[in-house]
């Protein structure tokens, strides 16, 4: 498969543990990546879990369709501020920055997949967010970003030992990525690291045994994209 053409094919179901993938390199010295899903070349339609080494830093760029990121460890900082694990951002379309690192660390990016019209930046510190009630007993969200009725939502969710989820359909496609404990659904068994991404149409359940926290993206995958 061409690297500029990876789980391109968004018609289908796919299930990856991101820690079996190897850290490809970036252009940029000290930044590494981890490819999951990808159309394009150095200026990408990409998702990706991103690495950077302590005490390095990316060059000034703009992003033309925006980009959008979860800091799953350490401390990514720009010339806005700093952000710590846990950290959801949203830089809208046309937004510039000079990203570094003081300690390291890793980020899951999802580049070039806003609509050109959305201008709001988001900055949510997840770690002092209010959980809400969600589906089912046992279930608990974090809304983090939501574009309106029957659009894309992004949300933080969290399911206690022995919670389940009843089969539901991902209406407009779904991502989630476990970022602690397990899932699991009717084609198998998550547990943390795994980045999961289901077509539009596509109907599972989710259940946990230890308990499960788990990033999750809906609607926005509809078409060809």
């Amino acid at each position: 498969m061409s690297s500029d053409l990876v789980n391109s094919d968004f018609s289908q179901r796919v299930a990856i543990d991101t820690a079996s993938l190897p850290w490809l390199p970036s252009p940029q010295a000290g930044v590494e990546r981890r490819m999951l899903d990808r159309i394009g070349g150095e200026v990408a339609r990409a998702t990706s879990i991103v690495r950077y080494a302590r005490e390095s830093a990316f060059p000034a760029h703009e992003h033309g369709l925006g980009e959008e990121f979860l800091v799953l460890e350490g401390v990514f900082s720009d010339e806005h501020g700093d952000y710590r694990k846990g950290t959801y951002v949203r830089n809208p379309p046309g937004s510039r920055h000079t990203p570094r690192t003081d300690p390291g660390c890793v980020i899951l990016v999802k580049l070039r997949q806003m609509h050109a019209g959305d201008s709001q930046r988001i900055v949510i510190d997840t770690a002092s967010g209010t959980w809400q009630p969600g589906e089912a007993s046992g279930h608990r969200r974090q809304r983090l970003y939501s574009a309106g009725s029957g659009g894309e939502i992004v949300t933080l969710e969290r399911l206690d030992p022995n919670a389940r989820l009843d089969a539901y359909e991902c209406s407009g496609g779904e991502e989630l990525f476990v970022l602690a404990g397990d899932l699991h659904d009717e084609h198998g068994h998550y547990g943390a690291g795994t980045w999961l991404r289901s077509p539009h149409g596509h109907r599972h359940s989710l259940s946990t045994r230890a308990g499960a926290t788990y990033w999750s993206k809906r609607g926005h995958l509809t078409g060809s994209q």
